[in-house]
């Protein structure tokens, strides 16, 4: 990724991370598990249902320490099988 967030942000910084995802009831513990790899820390994600019920937004906030952190989260929340985007 060639992103701009060393540019737009003073590191360390709290950055929300949205997913969206199926509506599954294992959707925010994949996504704590991975951060938890990663950044370990306490999170609490928050869920909110789409409209239809077919998918679900978790939105967890993340204490990361540079560019290239943020980058390898977005990768990594990516690449989770019930994951449709990373924002």
């Amino acid at each position: 990724m060639n992103t701009k967030f060393d540019e737009l942000l003073d590191f360390p910084c709290r950055f929300p991370f949205k997913i969206l995802g199926l509506a599954d009831e294992r959707l925010p513990d994949m996504v704590v598990e991975v951060l938890q790899l990663h950044v370990p820390g306490d999170y609490s994600p928050q869920v909110r249902p789409s409209s239809k019920g077919t998918y679900h937004a978790v939105t967890v906030q993340v204490t990361v320490t540079s560019k290239e952190q943020v980058e390898l989260l977005y990768q990594k929340l990516g690449e989770l099988d019930l994951v449709k985007y990373v924002l």
